[in-house]
């Protein structure tokens, strides 16, 4: 047998292993795969109409050839670093800006694609229709910044003739900036989104770091190209400082990286509780309500028991992106170690945090979580226990001690939970614990009749 048979006897063993109908993209919600099929199909006409209209010159053969080499530098120097999930943040913008600006939008299109297909065989595996889609916006986004640049500003830098000029000029390339970030924005969101409502688009794109990071980002991408335009030579003198700034960029992710839990995303019990310090410290001397809710999955070392630990984490970020659903933007909601998770919940009064409590409880408890890829496999139910803990006079009046003070009395309330049976939400006074239902939720909070009062004293 030859080598072209076994190749297709290989390809064929996948293709029956791997149906098409099995891949990931086939998974998504069906406006995401019509969104990517559209985006892509887009794409690939642009590239083919701009290489029938672009004559290939030696000299942006030359330039582009430099600029890729840089671009695959830095991939490398991103594979012995890694490459964090989800929304990728990275400096590549320096290289790719040029491109737009002084050579034809062919070029802007193509390369990348280069960059993607490269990330994806050197630095990490990832659905294929992920790299296809962020080669597409991308392509698109710095063709659409060439087109604007060459309508608004039609001659190159070697025609500058006064200091007037040339600032229009670099004011063009900042607008053509602005429109490459304006047009991926613009056809990453809803993809994000669809994909994942709990995601806040706000957080991801228009945070304070993740703006400074794209401004800087900007800010060096026109320097770099002003110089490129004066003499490629810029090239090698930029490298070094794009080095530096990638480094940066990944100093700053790995710092937010530690105080986020790896299996769920929340804050990690560390930085909750230095967070929930600084709130609790502020409602105490702002005199406002605060309550903290903690929460323990019931029975959940039964789930990993019965279906295994990789099960038990699906389980537990299913819970994890419950809770970010049910709680406001200013909500301090980490995991605290194992299947318990805390809650912080500021301007709430005991009553408004049990509505808060009681509402995730029954949500989770009516929720299936499929663990299993397999579509047919039997969801699996859980269910949960909460206690919450009101700030109060008694604490207010404390000596700096209040947050634990305060978890010590969730603690109690969330024993009582589950003394009492599970499932349920019980809340701590500074007086009595009492738990509330539905029903009962609109009127002012009273001990159960079967539940005689607790002394806290020792809180």
């Amino acid at each position: 047998m030859g080598s072209g048979d076994r190749k297709r006897v290989h390809w064929s063993t996948r293709m029956r292993r791997h149906p098409p109908r099995s891949w990931p993209f086939w998974q998504l919600p069906r406006r995401v795969v019509v969104l990517i099929t559209a985006v892509t199909v887009v794409y690939v006409a642009a590239i083919c109409w701009a290489f029938t209209v672009t004559p290939l010159v030696p000299r942006d053969l030359l330039l582009c050839g430099a600029l890729m080499l840089c671009t695959a530098a830095t991939v490398e120097l991103t594979r012995r670093s890694g490459e964090n999930a989800g929304l990728i943040r990275d400096v590549y913008a320096v290289w790719e800006l040029p491109l737009a600006i002084l050579l034809p939008p062919v070029y802007a299109l193509v390369v990348p694609a280069f960059r993607f297909a490269l990330a994806q065989y050197r630095v990490r595996r990832v659905p294929l229709h992920r790299r296809v889609f962020s080669s597409a916006v991308v392509g698109l986004s710095y063709a659409s910044a060439s087109v604007v640049f060459h309508l608004v500003q039609g001659t190159g830098l070697s025609s500058v003739t006064s200091p007037r000029v040339g600032a229009a000029w670099i004011a063009a390339v900042a607008l053509a900036g602005v429109v490459q970030w304006a047009v991926n924005t613009a056809l990453l969101q809803p993809a994000i989104k669809w994909s994942d409502p709990t995601v806040r688009i706000r957080d991801m794109l228009l945070a304070q770091e993740a703006v400074q990071n794209d401004v800087t980002e900007l800010c060096v991408a026109i320097l770099v190209t002003l110089g490129i335009a004066v003499t490629p030579l810029t090239i090698v003198f930029a490298f070094p400082f794009v080095t530096l700034l990638q480094r940066s960029f990944r100093h700053v992710h790995l710092v937010n990286a530690s105080r986020v839990d790896s299996k769920t995303g929340l804050l990690n019990a560390g930085t909750w509780e230095r967070e929930a310090a600084s709130e609790v410290a502020r409602a105490v001397r702002t005199h406002t309500p605060l309550a903290i809710a903690l929460i323990d999955i019931d029975h959940f070392k039964a789930v990993n028991d019965s279906f295994g630990h990789l099960a038990g984490d699906k389980a537990l970020k299913e819970v994890a992106r419950t809770l970010t659903i049910f709680l406001r933007e200013y909500d301090l909601v980490g995991r605290f170690g194992g299947e318990e998770f805390a809650i912080l919940l500021p301007q709430a009064k005991a009553v408004d945090a049990y509505r808060i409590a009681e509402r995730i409880r029954a949500h989770i408890s009516a929720m299936p979580i499929d663990v299993y890829d397999d579509p047919g496999a039997e969801p699996v139910r859980l269910s949960i226990s909460i206690g919450v803990a009101a700030l109060g006079a008694r604490w207010d009046s404390g000596t700096g001690g209040q947050l634990t003070d305060l978890l010590a009395a969730a603690d109690g309330a969330l024993y009582q939970a589950k003394q009492n049976g599970r499932d349920q939400v019980c809340v701590i006074t500074e007086n009595t614990t009492f738990g509330l239902r539905e029903e009962a939720a609109n009127e002012a909070p009273a001990p159960k009749a079967d539940t005689p009062p607790r002394d806290h004293s020792h809180v």
